[in-house]
């Protein structure tokens, strides 16, 4: 009996991940990885500044789906096949311990990537998968009577190569027209935008401030519902960090129909809203009053942007707490609470970047990740419409659909 084969479209962290469990479950099939670069699992290698974000420490199925704005409910089911404690277990019993760090991210032990790398690629060879480099698909051709029933995948410099079993998991694309060969195959495809990216605020002075980093703030978009809390930091072209992030992933769409172009507002004291804050403000004055409003920062925010504000507010630096105007104070208030700023444009996140979109869920079953409308035709990764905030989370992502595409293959025999 001829030996089956399947080949996988892309050498990243859900192609791997496929490779590797397929042909472990599966000892007799014959398994290829086609990467159209020169370059293996390149986003493993720089995630997590180079520590990789294998990643989240969460355990709950229902809080874990609440980070995907696209693809929650379709994860949700497939997280009961494979879940965060299965990513855990995989990966120590290769030897490979992941520490989880106080905001809940996971990474190796090691703190460098380089150990998720060295263990997928042994996976890799101990269990015999070949891996082919610059080679570029252009075209994936079902199976016909004349190719005893196998796919075709064709290169762009016209080799071809026959299989049993085709997963693509090659990525997210950032253009409509980069999913053509795919909806040759009678896919629909969900129009790709960019999610996490930063905010770009050309000309604000604010980004004189750039390297500081505030422990919470709240950022919400005007004229819309959206917002986040978290960690914000001040870079040389605007805002980063993951409180901005995440507002990106959740907001990919509206910003990007909006082109990039809206307006934020930052709370710098989310404990606190106008009214509230007034009330404190109103005590400091008696409790601090002969002290200097920019020596004295009740709010444990960095001193830096602390002046800043002040300055925005139009105190002098001279100013004693038991001297703070009426005006100047309602404006620090809003200030405060509630500062506008206009965003033009957007950089993307390079460590993490991922695209909203992708092949439509409604047409992959979610218990195997086979295509719907060709058998034998598999789905692994950020090619799904399904994206995750940062934090680990689109790697969780890659290993679950990895996971069960490797699974639902080998249920074919």
């Amino acid at each position: 009996m001829k030996q089956k084969e399947l080949i996988i479209i892309g050498g990243g962290a859900a192609g791997f991940f496929c490779a590797v469990n397929a042909a472990r479950m599966y000892p007799e099939l014959r398994v290829t990885i086609i990467e159209k670069s020169g370059k293996l699992l390149s986003k493993v290698k720089v995630s997590g500044g180079g520590r990789c974000n294998v990643t989240h420490a969460c355990f709950s199925i229902a809080d874990m789906t609440k980070q995907y704005p696209r693809g929650a409910s379709f994860l949700k089911k497939a997280f009961h096949q494979f879940f965060t404690t299965d990513t855990i277990s995989w990966f120590a019993e290769r030897g490979v311990t992941l520490k989880t760090e106080p905001d809940g991210r996971m990474f190796p032990e090691s703190n460098s990537s380089q150990t998720i790398i060295d263990c997928l690629l042994h996976e890799a060879n101990r269990y015999g998968v070949e891996i082919l480099m610059h080679a570029d698909v252009k075209e994936i051709i079902p199976p016909t009577a004349v190719t005893g029933n196998r796919f075709t995948a064709r290169f762009s410099d016209g080799r071809e190569m026959l299989a049993d079993y085709v997963c693509i998991a090659c990525g997210g694309f950032a253009k409509a027209e980069q999913f053509n060969w795919i909806k040759q195959l009678g896919h629909s495809i969900e129009v790709p935008v960019p999610s996490l990216f930063t905010f770009n605020m050309p000309g604000n002075p604010i980004t004189a401030l750039m390297g500081i980093t505030v422990e919470q703030a709240q950022v919400k978009i005007i004229g819309s519902k959206l917002q986040q809390q978290g960690p914000l930091l001040i870079t040389h072209w605007g805002m980063s960090g993951p409180a901005i992030l995440k507002l990106s992933a959740w907001a990919a769409r509206e910003l990007a129909d909006r082109q990039y172009h809206f307006e934020v507002m930052v709370n710098w004291v989310p404990a606190y809203h106008e009214t509230s804050l007034k009330e404190k403000l109103q005590s400091l004055r008696f409790e601090l009053a002969p002290q200097k409003m920019v020596n004295r920062n009740p709010f444990q925010l960095p001193s830096r942007l602390w002046e800043f504000l002040l300055s925005q507010a139009g105190i002098p630096e001279d100013t004693r707490w038991a001297d703070l105007p009426a005006k100047e104070q309602n404006l620090l208030v809003k200030i405060l609470c509630s500062q506008v700023f206009t965003v033009k444009g957007k950089t993307t996140f390079k460590e993490e970047f991922v695209t909203a979109g992708g092949i439509k869920l409604d047409e992959v079953d979610v218990q195997t990740m086979q295509s719907k409308i060709i058998p034998g035709l598999f789905f692994a990764g950020e090619l799904l419409n399904v994206d995750g905030v940062t934090g680990g989370y689109n790697f969780q992502n890659a290993w679950t659909t990895g996971w069960i595409a490797a699974e639902g293959i080998r249920k074919k025999e």
